[in-house]
Formats: structure tokens, C-alpha cells, sequence
């Protein structure tokens, strides 16, 4: 059986109890107090876009690195308008010939006001239980873990067998420029042999704090954004022309495109996460999913699924309308109307073939189509037996025969550029998290004080494991 056969129990019902030396009552270790203290002063630093802090929070990473060990040569701050990137290189030994892992996140966040918040959100505060502050989650865990687990190899002297690299991201909540560069524009990443993603991944924890699955992020639908214009001589409101009218030639477009739906599409890795969902899941959605698992053109069993906002993604090829601008005074005919549709991309399908789509759906040559930005394709990233030995030793050290499975993201990270390089790209978080917790993006973003200290050998049991000497 293929690796991704064996772990695609993503969503089989498993209840694992919480091994850890903190759960065993142990007292907070000198790593731990490193840790704490890197979050807390990077959640400070308001790294959304606009502020400028990126920069800064990247010095201050490159600071703490050298101070555990690292060398000027070995740190690279590469800045980009008012954002940087950063890329550390942890030299190996030259003993394995294998190509280097890359090891990435982002440092920016989006905005938050503090107005808004219970608690401010650019201040790490402990709470109930939690850790609030904005990145909490959404990825400055994640950057830290990174970060804090190079320091510890360096300070206990460990040489690995192949170079191992950060490569952090500067704008991948907005503009992605510092993304597209790190996966196309570095040669010294070009050749890594894969990358592990900070950003995504990890498991679910149910309401009691049970752990259920961890899930690897090992594809993910990309986006394409049209806008669609409809032009008009105009005229005055006085005179209105019953069937030449910008806006009611876009409107029937819209609804066109209301109206229809894109092909059933499927992979190993979304129907074997149906097949487990739907165990648990259950009544007629779970039934559904099962039965599409085991028989992917059934027609009923894929419309069921649609019906449901959250899993309609992983079905098919999307697009909706979203924005909508029209004339130019309230008392003259439209000289023109743009609507913006945003389409989320189903892994193997062109942006240019869901452009092709749209066209013929509307049925009218008259009006104009333009993509925006540069959207990317990117394909599946296929399970590594290697790696996922190595994050089954991460995640059962703390949730002993815990079930690891595949999952495709609806949403989009950094992976989708390093994957559309052709660096196979897998995401395998240290995040725990209840469903219920997850605000990435939102009010009150939190993380689970237990989940922060749970994960804090996450990356130090893979990068030995991936490589360390046999």
C-alpha cells in the first residue's frame, strides 16, 4: 500500500490521552521559558502590512539564531519594499548526499483592531487557559517553534546529515511577492528535495481536550480572481433602453454564473477523507460521503456534499461573485458594470480552462474578461514514507496511536507557490486545536497554553528524525 493508503484515517474517531512532561506535572524547562519569551516578543510586533515591523521581527529572529550559534553566513535578511523574508541555512555534514529541507512559515499577520478585541491584540496574554494575541495561531506558533527548535539543535551541538533551512515569508496574508521569490527566485532553495509547512496542518482536539486525528495538508485549491465588465454607450435615466442596459447584461451573467456548477472532481486524498469523515459524521451527509468515497460518480452522493458550505470545496472547482461596481451618476444610464468573481481552483485544473468556463456560461462575446494578479496552479504534493515516520514519532509522543491522515486545504499558504516550483510541499503543524478555538483571522485569535508547550518537541523529533545520523 501506498503511504497515502496507510494514513488517511483523517477523520476516524480516536480518543488519545495527552502525554507530555507537562501533563506529567513537570516544571516548565529553560527551553520553555526561550520559547515563551520569543512569542510573546514577536506577537508584539504588529507585522501586518502597511506597519513596516516585518524587518524587525526578522532582525530579531537572525539575533536570537546567532546568539544559539549561527553565523552571519548561515542568516540571510533579503528585504522587499516595506516586508522581508529570511532564510537560515543549518549546514550539514556532508554525509548524506540528499537535497536539502526547507522548513517554512510566514511572519506577517493580518490587521487587527484593538478596539475591536476583548484584549489587545498585539499584547501575548494568558488567559483561561489560552494564549490571546493576534498570530497566536496564524503563524507566529509556528515561526517560533521553527525558530527555537534550530537554537536548541545548534546549543546541543547536533550536525545533521543534509542542510536543513528556514525560509520564512514576509507577505503571505496579502501579496505573497516574498512567497513567489523564496519559491522561484533563490537557488540556494531551488533544490531542496521538499518542504514542511508550519502553516497548516495538525490535529483536532474534541470539546474535552481528547485528541481525535492529525491531519497532513498535502494539496490545496488555489485562486483565481475575474473581473467581468459589461460596457454601455449610456444615456439619460429618462430614456431607458428596456434591453440595452450594462447593468442588466452583467446581472444575467451573474445569475449564469449562479446557476452553474463545475464538474465533480476527486483524488486519493479527498476521498479518503470522505471515507473516514463520513464514519463519524454520520445520517444522510455521512452516508453521502462514504458512498462517494467508494463511488465517486455517483451524482446523488457528490449533491448531498454540495449542499454543505463547508465541504463543497473539496468536491469541485468554485466561483462567486463577490464585488460589484456600476454606473457613474444615479440620474444616467450605465456606461459600464465590473462585478469581481473569485473562483477557488481544484488541484489539476487550469486557471485559463475555469476562465474558458465562465465565458461560455454567460454566453455573451460583449463582455470583457480580466484576471487578475498572477494566479498560480498547483498540484498535489504525494505522502513521504520518510516524513511521515518521522511526524507519526512528533505526534505520538505526545497522543500515543493517534491516526494521521491526508486533507486537501479549501483555503491557500505559502505551499502552493513552493509546490507550483516543483518542490513537493507537505504541511505538518504542531497546532492542537478545538474547532471551536480556531479564530486565525479573527477576533480573539487563541492558543491552547497546552497545545503551545505540547508542540515545542514537534520539530526537534522530525528534524532528527529526517536528519539525524542512523
Amino acid at each position: 500500500m501506498t503511504p497515502l493508503k496507510l494514513f488517511t484515517s483523517l477523520a476516524v474517531l480516536s480518543a488519545c490521552t495527552f502525554s507530555s512532561r507537562l501533563a506529567q506535572g513537570a516544571e516548565t524547562s529553560a527551553e520553555d521559558i526561550k520559547a515563551l519569551e520569543i512569542y510573546r516578543t514577536i506577537i508584539e510586533m504588529r507585522t501586518a502590512a502597511g506597519h513596516g515591523n516585518v524587518p524587525k521581527m526578522a532582525a530579531y529572529l537572525a539575533s536570537e539564531l546567532k546568539a544559539a550559534g549561527f553565523t552571519d553566513d548561515d542568516i540571510q535578511i533579503l528585504p522587499s519594499g516595506d516586508t522581508a523574508s529570511l532564510i537560515v541555512q543549518y549546514k550539514g555534514d556532508g554525509s548524506s548526499s540528499d537535497h536539502p529541507i526547507l522548513f517554512i512559515g510566514h511572519m506577517d499577520v493580518v490587521d487587527a483592531n484593538p478596539e475591536d478585541w476583548e484584549l489587545d491584540p498585539f499584547t501575548l496574554t494568558e488567559k483561561d487557559g489560552y494564549f490571546f494575541g493576534r498570530g497566536t495561531i496564524d503563524n507566529k506558533y509556528g515561526i517560533m517553534n521553527l525558530t527555537q527548535t534550530f537554537m536548541r539543535l545548534k546549543q546541543e551541538g547536533f550536525i545533521p546529515t543534509r542542510d536543513l533551512i528556514l525560509a520564512f515569508s514576509g507577505d503571505e496574508e496579502t501579496g505573497m511577492s516574498t512567497t513567489k521569490m523564496l519559491a522561484y527566485n533563490r537557488p540556494e532553495l531551488a533544490n531542496a528535495e521538499y518542504a514542511l509547512n508550519s502553516d497548516a496542518g495538525g490535529g483536532s482536539l474534541a470539546a474535552d481536550g481528547t485528541a481525535m486525528t492529525y491531519g497532513i495538508q498535502a494539496a490545496e485549491k488555489t485562486y483565481a480572481t475575474f473581473e467581468i465588465t459589461a460596457r454601455n454607450e449610456g444615456g439619460h435615466s429618462s430614456r431607458p433602453k428596456r434591453n440595452d442596459n450594462a447593468i442588466y447584461d452583467l446581472a444575467d451573467a451573474l445569475k449564469a454564473i449562479q446557476a452553474y456548477q463545475f464538474p465533480v472532481q476527486y483524488n486519493d486524498i479527498t476521498l479518503a477523507t470522505f471515507a473516514g469523515l463520513g464514519q463519524v459524521i454520520g445520517g444522510d451527509l455521512g452516508e453521502a460521503m462514504v458512498t462517494f468515497a467508494e463511488t465517486p460518480d455517483d451524482t446523488d452522493a457528490a449533491a448531498r456534499i454540495a449542499q454543505e458550505p463547508s465541504y463543497v470545496g473539496s468536491t469541485r472547482t468554485t466561483c462567486v461573485a463577490t464585488m460589484l461596481s456600476a454606473g457613474h451618476a444615479e440620474n444616467a444610464l450605465p456606461q459600464s458594470a465590473t462585478a469581481t468573481v473569485n473562483c477557488r481552483i481544484f488541484p489539476g485544473t487550469t486557471v485559463d480552462s475555469v476562465r474558458d468556463v465562465l465565458k461560455t456560461t454567460v454566453n455573451n462575446d460583449a463582455l470583457e474578461f480580466v484576471t487578475l494578479g498572477d494566479p498560480v496552479e498547483s498540484p498535489i504534493s504525494e505522502l513521504r514514507d520518510d516524513v511521515t515516520r518521522a511526524l507519526s514519532k512528533a505526534v505520538h509522543a505526545r497522543y500515543p496511536g493517534l491516526p494521521l491522515g491526508a486533507y486537501m486545504e479549501s483555503g491557500g499558504t505559502d505551499g502552493m507557490h513552493f509546490r507550483s516550483a516543483g518542490i513537493p510541499t507537505l504541511a505538518i503543524s504542531a497546532n492542537f486545536m478545538n474547532e471551536s478555538d480556531m479564530y486565525a483571522h479573527g477576533l480573539n485569535e487563541r492558543m491552547p497554553v497546552s497545545s503551545f508547550y505540547g508542540g515545542l518537541d514537534h520539530w526537534m523529533i522530525i528534524m532528527k528524525e529526517l536528519a539525524g545520523p542512523e
